[in-house]
């Protein structure tokens, strides 16, 4: 892993208790098999001491390398018992967070059952629960530091131009507002509200051949957005036995004003965050529907803010195998399940990402899912104004580094590329977008 980037399974957790577990039983049988070496060093010793003093200086190099072995086997026990307390530590975080999504839903023994094995954990691993709950208010405190020191360099040229001199505060308000109302976290039963948005979307030319991405940089700059028409593209794979996959990119907001003719606007963005069906959504559902995706298809979704606002509800409310969420940027993280690999890329000097209030408590998607993050633009000043740490082009940047990255959760990534590579063959679509007529328009 990069040192400028931090990978993990998402919210509080940074990696899995039963990973921890494994390589605590690993130092075990390790701390084990030092021990037998110990056993046959101080064999030695006993033999050499029979014969000393013609042996004295062996015996003396007997003694410290027993001594050494000895170290060696009380730091892999000890190894092994911090990484049993932090595992400990992790699963009450995850079952904390399992509790409070719930929200009550839970029957008498799933509670009990939680609570139990809490006590279990506790008892077993003294102050574990005490350093979870540290762990859980030390992200609540921390998560927006970055944004809150980009308020800090742009307040500056603010109070130069006589406008908002309260930067610093302002940004901090925001971050933990935001937080506070949740309106960032997306539950696994949430449905978008219907709303009227007729739109017009009209592929740009007939299918192209084309070729999958082969790594997750390839994937993010296929996002649509960089000045053209173009606001979705699909990609159709039909498989050795016939079937068929899609991938669908979804551009990010291309105008700050509300209801205009772009569906990829202000009013979007603020029907999509408040649970309301957009003109975006509406676009992108027609679209995978012109390229014959059919209810219950796979579908591989990468989008970037506003996009990736509008892929996460296609995987909650879409109505398809939707067994990919990629998002660059995203203002929600959504609770999918686990059927779907939520691989969500964040800078945390982000303020469009920020809007997420740190994501959910607890890990979402499937098994190998995970959060990305680094800090896009760490310079201060007032070309944060333009929010550089927001754009696709620093995001495929952060995407490159995680193709370059050893960490194992990119593999079921770099596994679909693979399986993808395998189609027989792809063909490629990409649609504008147009509101046909102004819905009411939100505010921005």
């Amino acid at each position: 892993m990069s040192d400028e980037l931090d990978i993990r399974s998402g919210g509080v957790v940074a990696v899995d208790p039963a990973t921890l577990r494994t390589a605590a039983d690993g130092y075990a049988r390790l701390e084990r098999e030092i021990a037998e070496a110990r056993d046959v060093v101080r064999c030695v010793v006993m033999r050499l001491s029979e014969i000393a003093p013609i042996a004295y200086e062996s015996t003396d190099t007997a003694e410290r390398l027993a001594g050494r072995v000895d170290a060696a086997s009380a730091d892999a026990r000890s190894f092994a018992d911090r990484l049993r307390f932090a595992a400990a530590v992790y699963e009450i975080v995850e079952l904390r967070a399992a509790a409070t999504v719930a929200g009550g839903s839970l029957g008498v023994a799933d509670d009990a059952a939680i609570e139990g094995r809490i006590r279990a954990l506790s008892d077993a691993h003294p102050w574990a629960a005490a350093i979870a709950t540290l762990r859980e208010g030390g992200r609540r405190a921390s998560w927006p530091l970055d944004l809150v020191a980009q308020g800090f360099g742009a307040w500056p040229i603010h109070a130069i131009a006589g406008g908002m001199p309260f930067m610093p505060a302002t940004a901090i308000a925001f971050a933990f507002g935001i937080a506070a109302v949740g309106t960032g976290t997306i539950p696994s039963d949430a449905r978008l509200a219907p709303a009227s948005v007729p739109v017009r979307v009209v592929p740009l030319a007939p299918p192209l051949p084309a070729t999958p991405p082969t790594t997750l940089a390839e994937a993010a700059a296929r996002i649509p957005g960089g000045g053209g028409p173009e606001r979705v593209r699909v990609e159709r794979y039909t498989m050795p036995d016939g079937s068929r996959q899609y991938a669908v990119y979804v551009a990010g907001t291309q105008s700050a004003a509300p209801g205009t003719p772009d569906p990829f606007d202000m009013e979007s963005n603020l029907e999509l965050y408040t649970g309301t069906r957009s003109a975006s959504y509406e676009a992108t559902v027609t679209a995978l529907q012109q390229s014959g995706a059919q209810p219950g298809d796979v579908v591989h979704a990468f989008g970037h803010s506003q996009g990736a606002m509008v892929t996460a509800h296609l995987a909650l409310d879409g109505g398809y195998d939707t067994r990919t969420l990629v998002s660059f940027g995203s203002p929600v993280e959504a609770d999918v399940g686990d059927g779907t690999l939520s691989i969500a890329v964040r800078h945390s000097d982000d303020p469009v990402a920020a809007l997420e209030g740190g994501g959910h408590a607890q890990g979402v998607g499937a098994p190998g899912s995970f959060v990305a993050e680094r800090v896009a633009d760490p310079g201060m000043g007032p070309r944060d104004l333009r929010l550089p740490a927001h754009g696709i082009s620093a995001y495929t940047e952060t995407a490159r580094m995680l193709d370059a990255s050893v960490d194992p959760r990119m593999a079921p990534m770099r596994g679909l590329f693979d399986g993808l590579g395998s189609a027989a063959s792809v063909d490629v679509v990409e649609y504008s977008a147009r509101r046909l007529s102004d819905s009411g328009g939100g505010g921005g």
